[in-house]
């Protein structure tokens, strides 16, 4: 059995005043291996705790996550995350963050040394890898972070708003690096954003998520993804069905938003 099962998924937070927040209520999805879903909701919807279950660096209070037919009960090395800021090794230098992974793993230098090469080559840091992390800008570190992910080989990538904190002509170059990487690698991407746009942009499955307790609102199949893995993706963001749907979501997710307001000023 490959893919991930995400399994009637429950999560609550007990508070030290007694009092508990249910972050996640019975949530339930199938990736198939290889495919690329973007998830999407208001803040506070359970995004990143959903993310962190799947990593398993929080163990859920209900359900359970199964990868490859097995059951995951901790963090592991089929599982990559990339995360908003790189969390590199700032005294590395590129090359040597890149290669953590493998050295960890024993591999032989020269075999680590093409996988580094290789993925530098893929990421466009070939000229950057003796620099320090510290020299580059935000864009090049996430890639560089992109590229230590994925030299460890993971089955499934994780990405916790990783375009985030770039500027907007950056962030639309990552993007594509994004589709890029997913369609030569085959890899199993679970991304979160806040950005509706780049929601539709980065996911042939796209979720929206319910505010607290946060649990599946919608789900779309779309055709922008592939369409952008050779396509420039302004050309995309033109395509009437996209414009069409960001709309839809976009005033879904304000719906929630009031909702979530009228909820504060009632309490």
């Amino acid at each position: 059995m490959t893919g991930l099962t995400i399994d009637h998924l429950s999560m609550r937070f007990d508070l030290p005043n007694g009092q508990a927040v249910q972050a996640l209520k019975d949530v339930s999805l199938d990736l198939k291996a290889g495919e690329l879903m973007s998830v999407l909701g208001p803040s506070g919807c359970g995004k990143t705790t959903l993310l962190n279950i799947v990593a398993g660096f929080l163990a859920p209070t209900d359900g359970k996550v199964i990868l490859n037919g097995k059951t995951v009960r901790g963090p592991g090395a089929e599982r990559g995350m990339v995360f908003q800021q790189g969390a590199l090794f700032e005294w590395m230098s590129v090359r040597e963050n890149v290669g953590f992974g493998p050295s960890m793993k024993g591999m032989n230098k020269a075999k680590k040394k093409e996988i580094v090469d290789h993925l530098l080559d893929v990421v466009g840091l070939r000229d950057f890898k003796e620099k320090a992390v510290y020299e580059l800008s935000g864009g090049m570190q996430q890639r560089v972070a992109l590229a230590r992910c994925l030299a460890n080989d993971p089955d499934v990538i994780l990405m916790d708003e990783p375009l985030g904190a770039l500027d907007a002509l950056t962030r639309e170059k990552m993007q594509g690096l994004v589709l890029k990487l997913w369609k030569e690698t085959g890899k199993t991407i679970i991304l979160i954003t806040h950005s509706v746009e780049e929601a539709l942009l980065l996911g042939e499955r796209l979720v929206v998520m319910a505010p607290r307790p946060g649990r599946i609102h919608r789900e779309y199949n779309l055709p922008f993804a592939e369409m952008g893995v050779n396509k420039d993706l302004r050309e995309v963001k033109k395509h009437p069905d996209f414009a069409k749907t960001r709309e839809e979501i976009l005033s879904m997710i304000w719906d929630m938003e009031e909702e979530i307001m009228g909820r504060t000023e009632k309490a």
